[in-house]
């Protein structure tokens, strides 16, 4: 069975950048006869906005999404995701380096903009250093499974080296958070989702999300990332260059626009919600039929 997910972080409300990714998700999960889940991705405690997931849940209430099961929240699985991590074994170590270190020490970058990790504690601490983050171990540059590839049906083939491109990676942040890579694997295989259905801009995070799933024996979802949403200047729309939050007094005007940015063409006004996802269901059957 399709079991497909949106799982917005609540550091605000919802604006046009993540409806897309929403409806995206959910007209999928609708053209396959699936189910569609919530889940709250609030791990992140410092950047959480109180009540910001309540008022996302009541948002896409009132777009006509509703969660087929009960919505989770990450904040409650502290004791998933140090299952997980423990079981990762050997393939995890601590390390010792602050950002501007691994900055100073860096040889190139990674394809997201972060700097690969030089491997300074991959094999331990120097003396009277002390952790302060928890990194995950990625094959050497000569092994076969450090190339990571997979099929996007939006995108097309994606592969990445991951000792060349992305180099170690965190889990466990210096602030004692779970980082997003751990904690989306653990949900996304607890709750059998099938397929992932998200914006472009997570497209760089999906290699080392399919290396922890074959570490962990987890099965690999199917992907397909929508081009994101952005600004007059170029950058992904969020709170942080200035979405505004949706205007849900008037829920058709939103969906007709989020619909557009994904490349439907309705081919009349729909006079109501509910007439909206009928004629949305149909027109990505017809370009999203699963394979």
């Amino acid at each position: 069975m399709y079991i497909g997910r949106f799982a917005p972080s609540p550091t605000g409300p919802l604006h046009a950048g993540s409806l897309v990714a929403a409806l995206a998700s959910y007209l999928d999960a609708r053209s396959n006869r699936g189910h569609w889940l919530i889940r709250i991705e609030d791990i992140d405690e410092a950047r959480t906005v109180a009540s910001a997931a309540e008022h996302i849940i009541q948002t896409l209430a009132a777009l006509g999404m509703r969660s087929d099961g009960e919505i989770l929240w990450q904040s409650t699985r502290q004791e998933r995701y140090n299952a997980a991590f423990n079981q990762l074994g050997n393939a995890v170590y601590a390390c010792a380096c602050s950002r501007r270190e691994i900055a100073d020490s860096r040889v190139s970058m990674a394809s997201d903009g972060a700097a690969i990790y030089p491997g300074t504690c991959r094999h331990g601490l120097a003396p009277g250093r002390v952790p302060r983050a928890w990194r995950v171990r990625v094959p050497d540059a000569n092994d076969s499974q450090t190339l990571i590839q997979f099929h996007d049906r939006w995108q097309g083939l994606i592969e990445e080296n991951l000792a060349a491109h992305v180099g170690d990676f965190v889990l466990k942040r210096a602030d004692g958070f779970w980082a997003y890579q751990l904690a989306v694997v653990v949900d996304d295989a607890e709750q059998g989702v099938t397929d992932i259905v998200r914006g472009a801009d997570l497209l760089e995070s999906t290699t080392r999300q399919i290396y922890l799933q074959r570490l962990l024996g987890f099965s690999t979802p199917r992907y397909l990332h929508v081009p994101a949403v952005v600004n007059d200047r170029g950058e992904k729309l969020s709170k942080q260059t200035g979405a505004q939050p949706l205007d849900v007094g008037n829920p058709i005007k939103a969906l007709i626009e989020a619909a557009a940015h994904l490349g439907l063409t309705l081919s009349h006004t729909p006079s109501s919600v509910d007439e909206f996802w009928t004629m949305a269901i149909l027109e990505w059957e017809q370009r999203f039929v699963r394979i």
